[in-house]
């Protein structure tokens, strides 16, 4: 039987509130979309305020030799190749004009003496293009974001909802249906199309900088409704997350430090890049400087918590630091009583950012389900095996609004809404309200440390073949054990029952991951396989794509489209770039230099 539900149409429903769903809405709503931006927490609250350090755009007001190519070529490059090109070529070519309109908009960014957006150094970039406000960037992209969307006629904010579930019928996707977090009523949302803008799904770690809202929804619900996942195995440990006091583990570093000119040092004081990567050294890639830390602790050399020294102080002066990275002076002074202007901040590895997602088309954000757009962290494709510091601020402001504006013409060109089927709004109600039947049950918040001790320790920054089965083991008994998930109360204000529906979504995104990691069986970008140490060339040439099928979870290989010959030429602007490490099929396309000194 079905429970009485509130229902609210649009032509468009973005589901996110942060910065991808709020560039998709405006640009929704000004192609003259009735627009609803649904968001689980309070509008301006979402997680890309954790993007602090910049937004990568290769403007050259800071190192005039940079370009869009050299930009295109550093993230191909960081992404190991197996990234989609056609979607770098579109955000290399297009973040510095949505760099440009988010100060049209009101963005305030730093300066140089001339007047000109200043641009910071960043991991794996040839040039400084990081552009920034201090090490709030993030929040100062939300803030502005936030307020020209308020501003725009036709978009509409429905806060504090969690959506469970995608509504489909005969042409594809027809809406969405969950909850309202403060009373428990149900709502089903009819939209011509909707946008994914979830973000990514960290919580299902131990270690994490992502905020609560970080559980995988929008990769969860796709799934269910029949989209495809893509690069899942590919998660992304950022290498400065605090790591003491215990309470505080997991919060993020911004690189902007490192960008600053911070060094890493081990507990003998030595600067261990040197010995990992000498050319780029503090500044190489997240994956390389996680994964060198990490052997750094198990070579005997961490610091007293099992991280490495994070210095800035002998680099920089006092009233430097506090100019250009106010929040982590605030940061480490609150939460472990560390004046970073006169000692060495500890770090360690911490789970940040998601390279895999829903796959998509690059030039609209399209998933394979019709009427479904994605983008930003919860859509794959653009940073391959590993993502560069910078690129995600410039994915939310690229591909939110194209996003946006594919899924506007989508619903011009659809006539009336769509009616829901009462059978799907009646069975995912029924799975909502089981956790409240009243009898004995499992702890949600139990099943919820399961998982994460099982991610942590079996799926972190080292994988085997032994752990990652270990792990899949442990999901099983855990999806078992989530269908008799119990709770007190009733559905106002209960964060309990909340947590049941983050178990759901956490499960499948976990499951997706560890049975991808397991058919990648070598080490690329972030996925670092014992058994494995090398590339292997036959699988630089494929993505991992999960699917239902038969309701059974399947992993299936896709040919990585190839770039033109032309295309594979721009490699060899990068700085880093190192005609060796090309796979076989791109091997004598390019043409040998000199690497120059970062």
């Amino acid at each position: 039987m079905t429970e009485p539900y509130t229902t609210r149409d649009c032509d468009v429903l973005v589901v996110g509130a942060g910065g991808t769903g709020l560039r998709a809405a405006i640009a929704a709503a000004e192609a003259g979309c009735s627009t609803l931006v649904v968001s689980k927490s309070l509008l301006g609250k979402a997680h890309t305020v954790m993007a602090e350090g910049g937004i990568a755009a290769a403007m050259g007001n800071v190192d005039s030799p940079d370009s869009w190519e050299v930009h295109f070529a550093d993230t191909m490059l960081g992404g190991q190749l197996i990234n989609n090109w056609r979607m770098v070529d579109l955000y290399s070519r297009e973040v510095i004009d949505r760099v440009y309109e988010l100060e049209r908009w009101g963005g305030l960014f730093d300066r140089t003496d001339d007047g000109r957006v200043m641009q910071r150094a960043f991991g794996a970039h040839s040039y400084r293009r990081l552009c920034h406000v201090g090490d709030r960037t993030g929040l100062e992209l939300i803030r502005t974001c936030q307020d020209r969307m308020v501003h725009t006629a036709g978009a509409d904010v429905y806060m504090e909802c969690t959506l469970t579930r995608l509504l489909t019928g005969p042409g594809g996707v027809v809406g969405a249906m969950g909850y309202d977090r403060n009373t428990g009523e149900f709502v089903v949302i009819r939209a011509k199309a909707v946008v994914l803008a979830s973000g990514g799904w960290g919580r299902m770690y131990r270690y994490t900088s992502n905020s609560w809202e970080g559980t995988g929804d929008g990769a969860a619900m796709a799934y269910q409704a029949g989209a495809e996942l893509v690069d899942m195995e590919f998660v992304q440990f950022h290498p400065t997350g605090m790591i003491w006091p215990p309470g505080a583990r997991g919060i993020l570093v911004t690189e902007g430090v490192r960008g600053e000119g911070g060094i890493l040092r081990n507990a003998l004081g030595e600067r261990f890049m040197e010995r990992y990567d000498p050319v780029k050294l503090d500044l190489s890639s997240r994956d390389v400087v996680a994964r060198s830390i990490y052997r750094e602790v198990q070579a005997g050399r961490g610091t007293p918590h099992g991280g490495a020294f994070l210095d800035i102080a002998s680099q920089r002066s006092p009233a430097e630091i506090r100019k250009k990275l106010p929040s982590m002076c605030e940061q480490f002074e609150a939460l472990a009583g560390v004046d970073i202007t006169r000692e060495p901040m500890e770090v360690g590895p911490t789970i940040h950012y998601t390279m895999g997602g829903i796959r998509v088309d690059p030039e609209t954000g399209a998933s394979s389900v019709p009427g479904l757009f994605a983008a930003g962290e919860s859509a794959g494709g653009l940073h391959g095996a590993n993502r560069l510091g910078g690129n995600s601020l410039g994915d939310i402001l690229v591909f939110g609004r194209r996003a946006g504006e594919a899924a506007a013409e989508l619903a011009r060109s659809r006539g009336g809404l769509s009616e829901v089927s009462a059978a799907e709004v009646s069975d995912e109600q029924e799975a909502l309200l089981r956790p409240l039947a009243g009898q004995a049950g499992e702890n949600p918040y139990e099943l919820h440390r399961a998982l994460q001790e099982a991610m942590q320790d079996d799926v972190g920054i080292g994988r085997s073949d032994e752990s990652l089965r270990r792990a899949l083991g442990a999901i099983g008994e855990l999806r078992d054990q989530a269908q008799r998930l119990r709770v007190d109360g009733g559905r106002v204000l209960n964060p309990g029952w909340h947590a049941c529906q983050d178990i759901r979504f956490m499960l499948t995104v976990s499951e997706a991951i560890v049975r991808s990691a397991l058919e990648r069986r070598e080490s690329r970008g972030s996925q670092w396989r014992f058994e494995f140490p090398e590339k292997d060339d036959r699988l630089a040439r494929v993505n991992l794509v999960v699917r239902d099928k038969g309701g059974a979870m399947t992993v299936e290989e896709r040919p990585v489209e190839l770039m033109p010959d032309d295309v594979v030429a721009r490699l060899n602007r990068s700085r880093f770039f190192d005609p060796a490490n090309l796979p076989s099929h791109y091997a004598g396309k390019v043409q040998p230099r000199a690497v120059e000194a970062h």
